[in-house]
């Protein structure tokens, strides 16, 4: 468990710890805001990149509509016949290298030749330009009969010309009119073929990384141009999007024919991996361009750099590591060497040697702390022992002094078992070892004997010396057939010669005839040991 761990394991775990809060906190924060701000530098690169390629598609198709729109006004003033009309479709074509072929589509039966269609189609060659017409019933082809529904100039969609160039195009068509007997009829349409190669081959320069790509959509969803050759003219985006079940790209390509703008994220459909896309429409036809712009690819440095900075973070924290370990063993050796001293002191053994003192530092004052204490340790156990032994000594001496106490008092009884003619007990109990409590009793002759109740002041063994000392005094001058009063008197001067701690003792002495059951008695001070139990007038004998 944690608590039972070193001070060192928890500095450097504590310590790491919070430097990985912090280093986290950082690298979290420096991911997501380095991502955000690449991803905002990226969408506007896209939106940028994607609007210019828009704009010059729309530049090159607003040229290509002039042509038609040129043509249109020569129609209606000069007859077809007109040998002018072949230089000015040639001039046209060669000053606009993106058209491909030029066309001037008659009502049926306008000519007065008697043909039913007249349409003569200028091309490009190889070589140069060559004329055709075309032959086959175009009336009925979307980019005839749209424009003269209409009476406003369309785009068509992209489609194979087989009638006429035999290429993928899209075409630009554009009505003429004529005024007869004050009325205004439509004359025909002109129309301006450009090349779908010319778009894919523009749009395929664009590249972003290694597989970003440009394509284009018609209104109708079509893939007009795309990297996957199989994809063109075959799918709409609708399709690849049904294939893909991917519900996303089917919004987003309903936004792209809705003629909308936008900065997205997708999953790529011709290589499927996160990608991002700008979409803008071509202001000219309605058509929309899309640039993908892969994700893994435009964040490689970025990812790159955030592998760097976390093996750069991963190796600073080894050295910070490392380094804190070496400062808390640093630290902790000298407390760790100080807990085993302690130890070895606990366990007795006080002459356990301390580590050197290395530094001024706090673990270098608790070294110093533990050898002062160590010292004083050792003296504080060196004195107990001399003041112990010094005790028992005297507790010996003192027990020794109890048993001579003890023995110095009468303790055996009944005392005098060969007289009937009274009991007597007594016993001590010192609040001490000894003490200065006393008592004794001895026959002065046959029927007399002395009774002793005495106790010194103060307690301990001068009080136990200045009571044997009593004692001794006592039983030789009462031994003398002195009265009760005069043998205290006795006793009394002797004690007083030579006290200078001016000791005393209070006595009960008193000397019973055991045969009259009289009792001659002197205190000195002491407590009443003694009733008076002598009548008193009016009382009555028992």
């Amino acid at each position: 468990m944690m608590k039972n761990r070193g001070i060192a394991f928890k500095l450097v775990l504590l310590i790491l710890c919070g430097i990985n809060l912090i280093f986290a906190a950082v690298f979290g924060y420096n991911y997501v805001f380095t991502h955000r701000m690449l991803e905002k530098k990226i969408e506007q690169r896209a939106r940028l990149m994607t609007q210019n390629t828009v704009n010059r598609i729309d530049e090159v198709l607003r040229n290509a509509e002039k042509i038609p729109e040129s043509l249109s006004r020569f129609l209606e003033h000069f007859p077809p016949d007109s040998g002018d009309l072949n230089a000015v479709i040639s001039d046209a074509i060669k000053e606009n290298p993106v058209i491909f072929g030029v066309c001037t589509a008659y009502e049926p039966h306008e000519r007065e030749n008697g043909k039913k269609l007249f349409a003569p189609y200028f091309y490009r060659t190889g070589t140069g330009f060559a004329r055709t017409e075309l032959a086959y019933d175009y009336p009925y082809s979307d980019w005839y009969q749209i424009p003269r529904e209409m009476g406003a100039p369309v785009w068509s969609e992209p489609y194979f010309d087989d009638g006429g160039g035999r290429i993928m195009t899209a075409t630009y068509s554009r009505p003429f009119y004529e005024t007869r007997d004050g009325r205004r009829r439509i004359k025909g349409i002109v129309t301006a073929d450009i090349s779908l190669s010319w778009l894919q081959e523009m749009l395929s320069e664009i590249k972003i990384e290694k597989s970003g790509y440009a394509f284009l959509i018609t209104k109708s969803g079509t893939i007009v141009t795309h990297p996957q050759a199989d994809l063109i003219m075959n799918e709409t985006l609708f399709s690849v999007a049904e294939a893909m079940q991917d519900s996303r790209l089917r919004d987003i390509g309903r936004d792209m024919i809705q003629g909308h703008s936008d900065f997205v994220s997708l999953q790529a459909f011709a290589h499927p991996k996160p990608c991002w896309m700008a979409y803008a429409p071509l202001a000219s036809n309605g058509w929309s361009l899309g640039v993908l712009f892969p994700k893994d690819e435009l964040t490689a440095d970025i990812q790159r750099l955030t592998r760097v900075v976390l093996a750069l973070c991963l190796g600073g924290m080894a050295l910070m590591t490392l380094s804190i370990i070496f400062i808390a063993r640093s630290i902790t050796r000298p407390l760790t060497a100080l807990a085993e001293m302690t130890d070895q002191i606990a366990k007795g053994n006080l002459d356990a040697s301390l580590p050197e003192q290395q530094s001024g530092d706090e673990v270098g004052k608790l070294t110093t702390s533990f050898n002062a204490m160590q010292r004083a340790l050792k003296k504080h156990i060196t004195d107990l022992t001399e003041a112990t032994a010094a005790r028992e000594r005297i507790e010996s001496e003192l027990q020794i002094a109890h048993d001579i106490q003890m023995g110095i008092l009468p303790k055996t009884f009944p005392a005098f078992p060969d007289r009937a003619e009274f009991d007597l007990y007594a016993t001590i109990l010192p609040a001490k070892e000894v003490g200065g409590d006393l008592y004794d009793f001895f026959f002065l002759d046959e029927n007399r004997i002395c009774l002793v109740v005495g106790d010194v002041s103060g307690k301990g063994v001068p009080a136990a010396l200045f009571m044997a000392v009593t004692r001794t005094l006592i039983k030789t001058k009462a031994s003398h057939s002195l009265s009760a009063h005069d043998t205290l008197s006795r006793v009394n001067d002797d004690l007083a010669l030579d006290n200078p701690s001016m000791m005393f003792v209070t006595l009960f002495l008193g000397i019973l005839d055991v045969t009259t059951g009289e009792m001659e008695y002197a205190n000195a001070g002491h407590n009443p040991p003694l009733s008076d139990l002598r009548p008193r007038p009016g009382d009555r004998a028992a």
